[in-house]
């Protein structure tokens, strides 16, 4: 079985880090990006299994990418797990409505992160 990839688009040096460090403990290859234009490059080169997207991103919105990737006939079926510090009330409807399927808080819970990474990629 080959290794489930992951692409993290967060442009916050430590919270990439922390994601990177818990998910490759439980053996998955994690890609980086730090923008929509990094992700965009990576997601041309070759398909992630999951994506989990900061809504607040520079330039380009985590919302507005989910939403050109979802409308992407070859990348609409990559599950996208929004990210974000501002789950407040009605946002999580928000995310879905922009094509995420899930999302997580942040600070991030490293048990909960994982969990919900395992739900999505043994689907």
């Amino acid at each position: 079985m080959s290794t489930k990839r992951i692409l993290v688009v967060e442009d916050v040096e430590m919270n990439r880090k922390i994601v990177r460090i818990v998910l490759n403990a439980k053996g998955y290859e994690v890609l980086e990006a730090v923008d929509a234009d990094q992700a965009l490059a990576i997601l041309q080169a070759g398909l992630p299994d999951l994506i989990l997207m900061d809504i607040a991103l520079p330039g380009i919105s985590g919302e507005d990418l989910t939403r050109q990737i979802k409308a992407n006939s070859e990348w609409c079926h990559v599950p996208i797990i929004a990210f974000t510090a501002a789950a407040m009330k009605g946002e999580p409807e928000k995310f879905r409505d922009a094509g995420c399927d899930d999302y997580i808080s942040k600070p991030v819970d490293t048990h909960v992160l994982v969990d919900l990474v395992e739900h999505y990629l043994n689907a």
